[in-house]
């Protein structure tokens, strides 16, 4: 059994298939990113995935694609427990560029390839190897245009009564915006970075009123600026996006891609059907 897995940080997206590329089964974890989770977390969360419990002695190859697995230091520490829970599987861990990569762009095609989700990222592809200019130091002071920074950028506004009146009562409802409450999951509990990114929801639903508009326009504007355009081909080649920011907001970011004179590549959701397609070929 192959097990094909695209993790980011608020969920996982798994795939198995059988030695002839034919699909078994699919089933979903939390996130598990090894940069803000603990060992035992993510033991937790592999064993009370019923599928991958009953199958995990069946497998013998797993390609995951993780956020947080950009260092050899985070690579090692997923490996060893892989090692435990899939005991007969050789696994091969990448970053989840990889698997933005993968599910967008051909192989020896070149092209710029995104992740707008709970975090962000960019990368040039050369149709071989991938080249970052940006080091990520972490959803904190990084992840332009993501579900957590928008969600960061409401809660400031909010707090600092930046927001408009009327988008405010109507913020305050929908959340839980209690101080303590918010302190709570932001430096007490587990993954503060999908919890800002629970807030994102409320940006893509209002994104007509004129104060979320502004707030998306700026946050797409802000990662064309400080990732895309480090690269030198970056107006001559497709820029690709995967995650559900860029999915949801699609018609706002293109239009901010166009305004800079950037070509549009593919918009993608989710790229675990295309990571399906991808191994496919090399089974």
């Amino acid at each position: 059994m192959i097990l094909i897995v695209d993790s980011g940080a608020t969920k996982s997206d798994w795939i198995a298939l059988d030695e002839k590329g034919d699909q078994l089964f699919m089933t979903q974890t939390l996130g598990l990113s090894p940069e803000v989770l603990t060992r035992e977390v993510i033991e937790d969360r592999l064993a009370n995935n019923f599928e991958l419990s009953k199958n995990r002695e069946k497998v013998s190859r797993l390609h995951f694609y993780g956020a947080g697995c950009g260092t050899e230091r985070m690579k090692n520490f997923l490996r060893e427990i892989f090692k435990e829970f899939f005991p007969n599987a050789k696994a091969d861990v990448k970053e989840d560029t990889y698997a933005a990569i993968f599910s967008t762009t051909q192989i020896g095609s070149q092209g710029i390839v995104c992740i707008l989700g709970t975090g962000s990222n960019c990368s040039y592809y050369d149709g071989h190897q991938l080249f970052q200019k940006v080091t990520s130091l972490g959803y904190i002071p990084m992840d332009d245009g993501s579900g957590n920074f928008f969600g960061r950028k409401l809660i400031r506004d909010y707090y600092f009564h930046k927001m408009p009146q009327d988008l405010g009562i109507k913020f305050n409802k929908e959340y839980d915006l209690d101080a303590d409450v918010i302190k709570e999951n932001l430096y007490k509990q587990p993954n503060p970075n999908t919890y800002l990114a629970t807030f994102a929801r409320f940006l893509v639903e209002n994104k007509d009123h004129p104060y979320c508009k502004g707030v998306i326009d700026k946050g797409f504007q802000q990662f064309v600026n400080n990732y895309i355009m480090q690269f030198e081909l970056a107006t001559k080649v497709p820029i690709n996006f995967v995650g559900s920011i860029a999915h949801y907001l699609r018609d706002e970011l293109i239009a901010v891609l166009k305004r800079n004179d950037l070509i549009v590549g593919v918009i993608r959701q989710r790229p675990i059907e295309g990571l399906m397609e991808f191994h496919k070929k090399t089974i």
